[in-house]
């Protein structure tokens, strides 16, 4: 369901698309919803996100508050389908202020989530 390709994998492929723009790469991956907050708020200067929030999009209350408070766009992604599994994973509480959603594409929704951010942030930033 998730492919097998690795979180260096996805690492390397977004580095090298967003690299056209001199953008740095700052990969986090937490098993604690305050840590990926902290993440969050320690990156306000960032010029944007990608989000993969797993169980926490339906969960995740001070996520969203945290994402709520990010100043610049973000993208939610997920590896697989969430809405071709079970139904309880069909409601995410982060999407609606997300700046937009991919879902299973599986590793390519990172890459194509970069190239949404080079797109949406103007080339000055950064």
């Amino acid at each position: 369901m998730y492919g097998t390709a690795t979180l260096a994998d996805i690492e390397t492929a977004v580095t090298a698309r967003i690299a056209e723009r001199g953008w740095k790469l700052v990969s986090v991956q937490r098993e604690s919803e305050g840590e990926l907050i902290h993440a969050i708020q320690d990156n306000y200067d960032s010029v944007g996100a990608i989000v993969n929030p797993g169980a926490l999009m339906m969960y995740g209350w001070s996520l969203r508050d945290a994402l709520a408070n990010y100043p610049n766009p973000w993208i939610e992604v997920h590896l697989s389908n969430v809405w071709a599994r079970e139904s309880f994973r069909h409601e995410s509480i982060l999407s609606a202020l997300a700046r937009g959603v991919i879902v299973g594409l599986g590793p390519l929704g990172y890459e194509l989530a970069a190239q949404a951010l080079l797109s949406l942030v103007p080339s000055s930033s950064g």
